[in-house]
């Protein structure tokens, strides 16, 4: 069935810093239009995982393969380009630029060659613009914050950049999007609401992978769940399974079983 097809393959896929090996021989399955929850302690290598898929680093060794297209060693912008769309951790917004004009340049970023346009094609550019602000402005809606469109990102408190970073990344109209730490910082209702985003963004048609701390969220919101402890793969599963797997509870909770 269609449903159950990978839309990511990763493959024996390692990173290393210098001596520090951050991801081992990682071997994972995205399956499309699935929540797909990624945990583990710090250190764990999650967010290497992200950055490495996304193209931000290259891989050390292995293969990625998205929509069954190899796609290791593609540039970041390629890879968005193809239909992979990401948040960060760290929150990171355009400086200096309104929450309406951050999340359009979710849309920028995937256009061939803007600057080209601009110059040479200005009336195309003109009705490209209008319609990426078009965009960009129901993202906020589908988001709940499109009161925020005219507000500067410095104005922002922690929980609205991180809901502004999913409304940009959504604004390219991704097939896999990869969320990392969406809800940190965020209290029990706060949480909740993202949550119903992610549930949202899903039944979209929209493949998404969550990286988080918080063990209420992803077992609650995910189809499967794999976890990293120090760049190994100890654990992959169905919610049920991965809460009652000892690994887990001893690598994750700090328990010794």
């Amino acid at each position: 069935m269609e449903e159950e097809m990978a839309i990511l393959e990763v493959k024996n896929l390692c990173k290393s810093f210098g001596g520090l090996q951050a991801l081992k021989n990682i071997d994972i399955e995205i399956q499309k239009n699935k929540i797909h929850g990624l945990i583990g302690p710090n250190g764990a290598g999650k967010s290497t995982f992200f950055n490495v898929v996304s193209g931000l680093y290259p891989p050390t060794d292995g293969n990625i393969y998205f929509k069954s297209k190899e796609i290791t060693n593609l540039p970041a912008e390629e890879i968005t380009r193809m239909g992979i769309s990401r948040t960060f951790q760290a929150g990171k917004l355009v400086p200096n630029l309104t929450v309406l004009d951050n999340v359009m340049s979710g849309k920028y970023h995937i256009s061939p060659n803007p600057v080209k346009s601009f110059f040479f094609q200005p009336s195309q550019f003109k009705n490209q613009e209008k319609d990426i602000k078009t965009s960009a402005l129901e993202m906020l809606k589908f988001i709940g914050i499109s009161d925020f469109a005219e507000r500067w990102t410095s104005e922002l408190v922690w929980v609205e950049r991180q809901l502004v970073q999913i409304a940009r990344a959504l604004i390219s109209s991704p097939d896999l999007l990869m969320l990392d730490e969406p809800t940190s910082g965020m209290g029990i209702d706060e949480s909740k609401a993202v949550m119903d985003i992610i549930r949202r963004i899903r039944n979209m048609g929209i493949t998404v992978i969550v990286v988080s701390h918080d063990m209420n969220l992803i077992p609650e919101i995910s189809d499967r769940i794999t976890v990293l402890d120090f760049g190994n793969k100890i654990s992959e599963g169905s919610p049920e399974q991965i809460q009652k797997d000892p690994r887990v509870l001893e690598a994750y909770l700090g328990e010794n079983k």
